[in-house]
């Protein structure tokens, strides 16, 4: 079981670590088809993938729509990540606890 100083230090890192929404928002509005946002939010892969899509005319069109369809769902991405840095920090408390 971990403290609760220890759960205070957890969500301090968190706060300090998490991406910011209104970073996430205005990469995806000026940057958004070629994947900038992704790439903030952790989801290289995803980045990548757009970036080279976005290299054609008709990859422009198609980043255009999967980045449209991003701004909805970037809360998301930010709670993902959130929680994934939660579970992380956790887990690094339990394993440095004693006993």
């Amino acid at each position: 079981m971990i403290s609760t100083q220890d759960k205070i230090l957890i969500e301090q890192r968190i706060t300090n670590e998490k991406p910011s929404t209104g970073v996430a928002y205005l990469l995806a509005i000026f940057l958004g088809v070629l994947g900038a946002h992704r790439f903030y939010l952790g989801r290289a892969g995803t980045g990548v993938i757009m970036l080279l899509i976005s290299l054609t005319f008709f990859g422009l069109v198609i980043t255009s729509i999967w980045t449209l369809i991003d701004l909805f769902i970037i809360p998301g991405m930010i709670r993902s990540k959130v929680e994934a840095l939660r579970q992380k920090y956790t887990l690094d408390a339990l394993a440095s606890t004693p006993g």
